[in-house]
């Protein structure tokens, strides 16, 4: 047991370092620097924003004059004093940008997970009931069609048909600008109101999986022994699938759920840059466009710990589920 602690402890020491790698050169790889920013006028000639001079005493000022190693080191000595930078496009530390941004992501990825999971589960469940039949051909082709719908576009399609032709939600952001609130309650149902599209975005991306794993799993677990002694006992198909069934069924649904929050991360860039909702994503891409390092580097490794957080919860819930699974 103390061996597969320290085998476990060493590998996430591993996986950190590696994140931390990446994270880092990563945006490096990228063509430019924060400060070789460059647009074009009307003739198509660029013209150069900042002088030389200016580029050079910026680069000497956020350290990225110095070998990338020596900068690697800096920011690794810096990480472990908690001090994730500067960010060079807001002027304020990194940490306080993020803070300001991640709770609306947060928001939106959480509360499609549990959307998208539990309607997944219920739909998964009621296909299972109705293998072969006409419901279940119907729903299964419909679902594996619309999951060949990227995220993006689908978002593109819930905005022009609730926002622009209905006009039942709002085109963009996360508040209604310059409001004055009644009270909680009132600036609540707004922030619900703006965030409903982008989470229906995200749950309806999300949905085929978990629909496609309950009803399979719920397929394959029906078929085992101690579901047909269960029923040899006497009990109701209620109770059978309900307490028997869906129970064992859920434990690659809780995995899967999981790790659709990582899958989610990587793809609320893309989501809320349709809606202009102004969480992590949306920041993400203004720092990629801006070349600003350091605020990728916090982004990216806020990502890559969340990922790592939620894969430990999952382990821990799957022991309660199944206490013949040693964490």
């Amino acid at each position: 047991m103390k061996n597969d602690r320290n085998s476990f402890v060493f590998r996430l020491v591993i996986t950190l370092f590696v994140i931390l790698a990446i994270n880092f050169f990563l945006p490096r790889i990228m063509p430019g620097d924060p400060f070789s920013t460059t647009s074009e006028d009307d003739s198509g000639d660029e013209v150069i924003i900042m002088t030389e001079e200016q580029r050079l005493y910026y680069m000497s000022y956020y350290g990225l004059d110095k070998p990338v190693h020596e900068q690697f080191l800096v920011y690794l000595k810096n990480l472990l004093k908690a001090d994730l930078g500067r960010s060079i496009y807001y002027k304020m530390p990194v940490s306080d940008v993020i803070m300001l941004h991640l709770p609306w992501t947060m928001m939106i990825v959480f509360g499609s997970t549990v959307i998208s999971t539990v309607a997944g589960v219920i739909l998964g469940t009621f296909s299972a009931k109705n293998r072969k039949k006409g419901s279940d051909r119907l729903m299964m082709a419909g679902m594996i069609a619309f999951a060949e719908i990227p995220s993006f576009l689908l978002g593109l399609i819930l905005l022009l048909a609730f926002s622009v032709h209905f006009r039942l939600f709002p085109l963009a952001g996360a508040i209604t600008p310059f409001a004055h609130y009644s009270g909680p309650v009132e600036q609540l149902w707004d922030i619900l109101y703006h965030a409903f599209l982008p989470v229906m975005t995200l749950s309806l991306a999300q949905l085929t999986g978990v629909y496609l794993l309950t009803r399979n799993t719920l397929i394959t677990v029906t078929t085992k022994d101690y579901i047909r002694t269960a029923r040899a006992k006497g009990l109701g198909e209620k109770t059978v699938w309900t307490r028997h069934a869906l129970r064992n069924a859920l434990l690659p649904v809780v995995t899967r759920a999981g790790f659709m929050i990582g899958i989610m991360m990587g793809g609320v860039v893309l989501v809320e840059s349709v809606f202009s909702y102004p969480g992590i994503g949306m920041t993400l891409r203004s720092a990629v466009v801006g070349r600003d390092y350091p605020l990728i580097q916090g982004i990216l490794l806020v990502i890559a710990v969340s990922i790592l957080i939620c894969n430990l919860l999952v382990d821990k819930i799957y022991s309660k589920l199944d206490p013949r699974v040693a964490i």
